[in-house]
């Protein structure tokens, strides 16, 4: 019998997810860590900007219409998923990255760009400097609590991390529980995030590319 796949990263992507896992025929445990808000803030005057970074969806989603005063300017996304919620809100995608931000900067800088404007979430690693000459934060990710018991139910399962954010979340989870880690799998987006989780899972396992799609990939890989 496969292992059922803990969904921890935050609505709506936590649904969307979970919908992928039981297409694939897995069976999902959608257990939330945070929950995201929009958060105010001001367009800046982009006379000298030359591009959008965007490192999530989220983005997109939150960011409000004050985003279609920025459509004139080109955009990098950091993933695939990050880039089509842009091409559906509008914007033109240069050039999607399928690594992290840094690679992402790279290629932008690679590309010409020299003024970049970030937007993303108010615990973005990303900041100014380089390409980057200003980050906004439109959006907020903050803890849910979760009952103990509901934590307990991640013993057995392969838990899915989006982020590093969520990877140290699980750790602290984990132990809130009284779980040993070794109790767990563990499928991280990226090399970064699989940093973030540390040792002592019973198995951990790397997307391929920083896609929810090489994501479940890696966790089925992990469900036998």
């Amino acid at each position: 019998m496969s292992r059922p796949v803990a969904v921890l990263r935050p609505e709506p992507g936590n649904a969307q997810t979970a919908a992928r896992i039981s297409e694939r025929g897995l069976t999902p445990l959608c257990l939330p860590l945070f929950g995201i808000a929009p958060l105010a803030w001001t367009c800046p005057d982009t006379a000298g900007l030359d591009a959008l970074i965007f490192t999530s969806a989220n983005t997109i989603r939150h960011a409000g219409p004050l985003l279609m005063t920025l459509r004139a300017l080109p955009v990098f996304a950091v993933g695939a998923a990050t880039a089509a919620a842009a091409r559906m809100a509008g914007l033109d995608v240069r050039a999607t990255g399928d690594s992290d931000a840094a690679a992402l900067i790279d290629l932008a800088a690679a590309q010409g760009i020299r003024n970049a404007l970030h937007l993303g979430g108010r615990e973005a690693a990303v900041g100014t400097g380089g390409i980057i000459r200003q980050t906004i934060a439109v959006y907020g990710s903050d803890p849910i609590e979760i009952d103990v018991d509901r934590l307990r139910q991640l013993a057995g399962t392969v838990a899915l991390l989006h982020s590093a954010r969520a990877a140290v979340r699980l750790g602290g989870a984990v132990a809130q529980a009284g779980l040993d880690r070794r109790a767990l799998r563990v499928a991280a987006i990226s090399p970064a995030v699989a940093d973030a989780a540390g040792i002592g899972w019973d198995r951990l396992e790397t997307a391929q590319t920083p896609s929810d799609a090489a994501l479940i990939d890696a966790a089925a890989r992990l469900a036998d």
